[in-house]
């Protein structure tokens, strides 16, 4: 890759050799190739995701040796020319966001047919799974917790829409799918904002998606943007206001279960199977009422309550103006808390939480593999990059 914002497709994916194969009988033959001189070889699988995509564990070796870990996302074939189009230029967008809090995309592969994107390696769970962690321990995040992980999610989030290209002309990117699939907490307590696969932007010349096609998990979209209507960053900021709720509540603002199934029929699509019903998440967000917020956080503190319901403003005009201005609301909130909390306090709620949920591991499944410590295993089977 000679520069950072265009992946490169150089070298093809090596056949699996008898050295490459895992030695377990009966094992399937672990992915293998070479970039230029760097080599990547699976270990096993991380997660599987419903919408047909597969997240690899792969060691990066250089000529000179191990340089460490990075994920392997296998993701779905592009039906259509234009649809390849926009997954290249979605991960050309991807090279150009250098940020401590984005997980760094590194290279695009394209393999019999199906793409590879090759991303930096986070230690440590999706807040998708930690949420559910919390949940089977019947036990919220802390508010400090929730606050700082929020902060650094929209400090990267702001550094994403205010990107400019080489001419100084705004990007204009949104992420629109801030879902907390897509947010991972390390075990050093650093936040990561992953797969921004989903994005719209600016840039001149890229393919747009079709207008009544969405993209990305519908369960964290904005009024705007389930309504097919303009958007800006503001969007991500409604998305990030239900991810917080969501982590100092253990529910999500839309009770699905408790909504009838509308008769009517909606014109937009959605690029993946949603994880909810369209029909009734347009329905949810297009009557949720500021009662509905307040009465979901009862009980929490009120400048916990105003940051959300600011974010959760059906009304772009009302939300936070940008993105760094809800980062610094964070802030102030956590820096009022009692004690200090930043990433050394973050890895220990983390390990704390992973040490009580894994007595309670049987009860729950998690899409994540390896979270605890008993369920790593270096041997597990890995998929061939061309089977499902």
């Amino acid at each position: 890759m000679t520069d950072d914002s265009t992946p490169t497709d150089e070298t093809q994916i090596e056949a699996p050799t008898p050295e490459n194969t895992s030695d377990l009988k009966g094992a399937r033959p672990r992915l293998r190739f070479t970039i230029e001189t760097t080599t990547y070889e699976t270990l096993r699988t991380l997660e599987r995701r419903g919408n047909g995509e597969v997240v690899l564990l792969a060691e990066r070796h250089l000529p000179h040796g191990l340089a460490g870990l990075v994920t392997i996302k296998r993701l779905r074939n592009p039906v259509t020319f234009e649809r390849c189009q926009r997954l290249i230029e979605e991960v050309q967008l991807s090279f150009r966001l250098h940020h401590p809090a984005i997980a760094q995309v590194h290279h695009l592969k394209i393999h019999a047919d199906r793409p590879h994107v090759i991303a930096e390696y986070v230690d440590g769970p999706t807040l998708d799974t930690i949420i559910s962690l919390a949940t089977m321990r019947e036990k919220p995040l802390s508010a400090p917790f929730a606050l700082y992980i929020a902060a650094e999610v929209a400090d990267a989030l702001h550094h994403a829409h205010t990107l400019r290209d080489s001419e100084n002309r705004p990007l204009g990117i949104i992420h629109r799918d801030v879902a907390p699939r897509n947010i991972r907490v390390a075990r050093s307590g650093e936040v990561k904002v992953t797969d921004f696969g989903a994005t719209y932007s600016l840039m001149v010349g890229r393919e747009e998606t079709p207008g009544l096609l969405l993209k990305g998990d519908v369960a964290y979209a904005s009024p705007e943007y389930l309504n097919r209507k303009p958007m800006d960053g503001r969007s991500d900021i409604f998305s990030l206001g239900l991810v917080l709720m969501e982590m100092l509540t253990c529910k999500h603002l839309f009770d699905v279960e408790d909504e009838k199934a509308p008769n009517a029929t909606v014109d937009v699509k959605t690029e993946e199977t949603p994880s909810v019903p369209l029909t009734q998440m347009i329905a949810l967000v297009n009557r949720y009422r500021p009662e509905d917020v307040e009465n979901a956080m009862a009980g929490l503190p009120d400048a916990l309550k105003a940051i959300v319901h600011k974010a959760l403003q059906r009304k772009l005009s009302e939300r936070y103006a940008t993105a760094a201005e809800m980062r610094d609301a964070l802030r102030a909130a956590l820096a009022a808390e009692s004690q200090p909390f930043g990433r050394k306090e973050a890895s220990e709620e983390l390990a704390r939480m992973l040490s009580e949920a894994s007595v309670l591991r049987d009860r729950v499944e998690l899409d994540e593999e390896g979270i605890f410590p008993e369920g790593l295993d270096a041997d597990e089977p890995t998929p061939a990059p061309n089977e499902e």
